[in-house]
């Protein structure tokens, strides 16, 4: 779908906390269907508290979620995960003491056979069939988000949530991470990138929004964001 499209992810007026401390404060954003949106902000911006609501690890004090349409909030992670929208949190979330043809097996719990899940990933990471042997907690920081990645293409993805997936890695890998990211939006797969690091983002985002302070202060295209981003940085 184009930029254009129908939202495929709503959010009005969501509020959140952590026990009495409110980090969102009513925010609102349309994501297109079929396309990458990237939700800049710095460190403490309220990015990742939104991917928590958004895949059902926090609920909402006041307002709502709606996925393609259908109100998904306060929707369990499991429940989301079975509709479709599937999370790759910071710091990667593979299993490390479990093989890598292992860490692929665990991804059968949306209703796909092992062969099936294998086929897909090493099609798309052949270094993951090269080290489909080895610990996952081994491989290389790349690998490892390969591996994470990896859970998307298992089943009917409809909207991938990716948390800081260049964080420690190499300008030439996030280069790669990034190039699958437009690829999975290809294929319509609605992708929601949170990232500290603007320019990368912006790079393959159909849209982008600034958030800081639990609110969104900007939104429109990569084009009208990039100098936005910068001020909100600064």
């Amino acid at each position: 779908m184009s930029p254009g499209a129908a939202p495929a992810v709503t959010v009005e007026g969501v509020h959140a906390a952590y026990g009495r401390i409110e980090v969102l404060h009513g925010v609102d954003l349309h994501v297109p269907g079929g396309s990458v949106f990237a939700l800049l902000g710095p460190n403490g911006a309220g990015k990742t508290t939104l991917l928590k609501v958004l895949n059902g690890r926090l609920h909402t004090t006041a307002g709502a979620v709606s996925i393609e349409g259908v109100k998904a909030s306060p929707w369990s992670p499991d429940r989301l995960a079975r509709a479709g929208v599937i999370a790759i949190p910071e710091g990667r979330g593979v299993f490390p003491n479990l093989t890598v043809r292992d860490n692929l097996r665990m991804w059968t719990y949306r209703g796909v056979t092992a062969a099936e899940v294998e086929e897909h990933a090493y099609a798309q990471f052949p270094r993951l069939k090269e080290r489909r042997k080895q610990l996952a907690g081994t491989l290389s920081g790349g690998e490892q988000q390969m591996l994470a990645i990896s859970r998307a293409l298992a089943g009917d993805t409809r909207v991938l949530l990716l948390d800081e997936i260049s964080m420690g890695l190499a300008p030439i890998v996030v280069a790669q991470l990034y190039e699958l990211v437009e690829a999975i939006a290809a294929r319509g797969i609605t992708v929601i990138l949170v990232e500290q690091f603007a320019e990368t983002a912006l790079g393959v985002a159909g849209r982008a929004a600034i958030m800081l302070h639990g609110r969104i202060t900007h939104e429109g295209t990569p084009a009208e964001m990039a100098d936005a981003a910068e001020t909100a940085y600064l």
